[in-house]
This record gives structure tokens, C-alpha cells and sequence, in this order.
């Protein structure tokens, strides 16, 4: 009899207790783009190193069993992903440099 009571007095304030987070801060949003972007070039690499052992496990079934050669079907070939290149994430100051004016140079006093 207890324990139902007791389960409804602790959902009921476990509801009650949740706290709300506070919003990302800029460097917390770029952050987490940086994270999310690094992450998409690792799946290109695991992606392309997927590839290659494939191709290579081919290569060897096709030279042992020697039934045919190659396979009739043209695949792609393996994309390489390059070097990771981090995005530069555009800040609220990208070009306003060139709206401000420049001080007179060699002016005279």
C-alpha cells in the first residue's frame, strides 16, 4: 500500500525539482559546430579506410578464387577525404573593418 504512494510523492516532486539550463553562449554554440564538423570529417575518413579494405579484400578473393576476374559492375572509386580543415566559424566584427574609415594619413596638425 505504501509503495504506490510513495512512487507518486517522488515522480510527483522528481517533475517538480527538474531545473531548466541556461542557454549556449556563442563560444559554446561554436564549439559544439567544431565538434560536429570534425565528427563528419572522421566518417569520411572511417568511411574511405572502409573502402579501401573492401577493395583490398576484392582484389585478393578475385586473385585466389580466379573465377571470372573482376566483377562485370563498374563501382566508384574510393573518395579521399583529405586533411581535416577546420571551418572558421564568422564573427559579428568579418567586415567591419572595411565600413569604418581609415584616418587621414600624413595629415597635418
Amino acid at each position: 500500500m505504501n509503495k504506490p504512494i510513495f512512487a507518486v510523492v517522488l515522480l510527483a516532486v522528481s517533475c517538480t525539482v527538474q531545473a531548466k539550463l541556461p542557454a549556449p553562449t556563442e563560444e559554446q554554440k561554436a564549439a559544439a559546430a567544431a565538434t560536429k564538423d570534425k565528427q563528419a570529417w572522421t566518417d569520411k575518413v572511417a568511411a574511405y579506410k572502409l573502402c579501401l579494405a573492401q577493395d583490398r579484400v576484392a582484389a585478393h578473393y578475385f586473385k585466389t578464387k580466379g573465377s571470372g576476374g573482376k566483377p562485370s559492375a563498374a563501382l566508384p572509386a574510393c573518395a579521399d577525404p583529405g586533411p581535416y580543415v577546420a571551418q572558421v566559424a564568422a564573427s559579428k566584427e568579418v567586415g567591419v573593418a572595411d565600413s569604418k574609415p581609415v584616418p587621414e594619413a600624413g595629415k597635418k596638425k
